[in-house]
């Protein structure tokens, strides 16, 4: 098997315990008797941590290598989620998702690792689209897999993910060859702050990573209370939570694992994208704020869909900026990742208790932000035609 076979699969594992999951979380998190609030906290506490270790996993693994990082973050991850299913107290909780947090480098090293292995821009998009096809794979299995788990026993799902992990590490151990073999020398900061100031000097990173970080919260934000939502607005319980999942992993299967390449990338350039897709990714986010379940389904397609390009064209742009510290600057937009989906829980949270709506409007908003940065600051000249 080709060592892009064995990452792919590497990362189509870890997808699968996170769809597994995704559904029935915020439901067995409420089984402790635990506020709204608490529940979108969770995700919070993990994204927390995950943004102060994925800048120095990032590079660490341009410097000692990407396969040793990827081992450590995924043995993270099982530890983290036998923990939270094992959890006696709200409190273990907490600690299973800091365990996680902690080593978090699972898909920023294997997006580094697919970026070695490129021998051309075109392989390199067409290498991170695959990783969303991964994606998409992964959440058309894993919520599925999770909503009739979730069914049977709330705390089943995350014994299951602990295990894939387990797994996974397991697998990778034994047959993922290293790729990056021209180390960095570049020294190595402990402060997750230091690598974004550094990398948002760059006049082609600083409008990526700020138009990212709004993505990211409204993406966090839809992720955190979509259960609740669905719950309290349609009386949807964890399965259908999760059909609903599987539904948005196929259209991510069919977008980035054929239409990226023969349609999006075939006809649009990577600029006209990302700005299209920014304002697409808005409008979904509007629609889905509407309590008719037709405006509700189209506005979680058309978010589907931008959603799975903008992470692609995002990715593909800020790995192509400097090689050599390529490691370096997918952490870092890992860590962005981390930072918004601190606050986009939190928000989203507090929001829905004031009213189930507002999250989705609140979202849309910061997708028109991403888009008026992207727009106006001047990266669309400096990208190529």
């Amino acid at each position: 098997m080709s060592a892009k076979a064995l990452i792919l699969f590497t990362v189509l594992l870890d997808i699968i315990g996170i769809g597994i999951v995704i559904p029935v979380l915020p439901f067995f998190v409420k089984s402790f008797g635990v506020s709204d609030f608490t529940v979108t906290s969770i995700f919070a506490f993990f994204a927390f941590f995950s943004f102060f270790s994925a800048p120095l996993l990032g590079s660490l693994s341009d410097r000692y290598g990407r396969r040793p990082i990827l081992l450590v973050s995924i043995l993270s991850t099982s530890i983290g989620w036998f923990v939270f299913a094992g959890a006696p107290t709200v409190l273990f909780l907490f600690i299973g998702r800091i365990i996680d947090g902690l080593a978090a480098g699972n898909i920023s090293t294997a997006q580094s690792y697919l970026g070695d292995i490129a021998t051309d821009e075109k392989e390199r998009a067409g290498n991170m689209g695959l990783i969303g096809a991964m994606f998409g794979i992964g959440l058309i299995v894993g919520p599925l897999v999770g909503g009739l788990l979730g069914s049977i026993n709330h705390t089943l799902p995350f014994y299951v993910v602990g295990a894939l992990a387990l797994i996974n590490v397991i697998l990778a151990y034994f047959f993922l060859p290293e790729t990056h073999l021209v180390r960095s020398t570049a020294p190595i900061s402990l402060n997750p702050v230091l690598p974004i100031i550094k990398a948002m000097r760059h006049p082609i990173v600083l409008p990526i990573l700020s138009a990212w970080f709004f993505v990211g919260v409204a993406i966090s934000l839809q992720q955190a209370i979509f259960s609740l939502f669905v719950h309290k607005v349609f009386g949807l319980e964890e399965f259908a939570s999760g059909m609903i999942f599987t539904s948005m992993g196929v259209v991510l299967v069919i977008n980035q694992g054929y239409l990226l390449k023969k349609f999006w990338l075939h006809i649009f350039t990577q600029k006209q994208l990302l700005l299209s897709m920014l304002f697409a990714l808005s409008i979904g986010f509007f629609l889905t704020s509407v309590p008719l379940w037709f405006v509700f389904a189209l506005g979680l397609l058309i978010n589907t869909f931008a959603q799975s390009i903008l992470r692609t064209v995002m990715l593909s742009l800020m790995s192509a900026v400097d090689h050599e510290k390529r490691g370096e600057n997918m952490g870092t937009m890992t860590a962005i990742m981390s930072l918004s989906m601190i606050v986009g829980p939190f928000v989203g949270g507090w929001v829905y208790m004031l009213n189930p709506y507002y999250p989705f409007i609140f979202a849309g908003c910061c997708g028109m932000v991403a888009y008026g940065i992207i727009r106006y600051s001047g990266l669309l000249k400096r990208l190529p035609a």
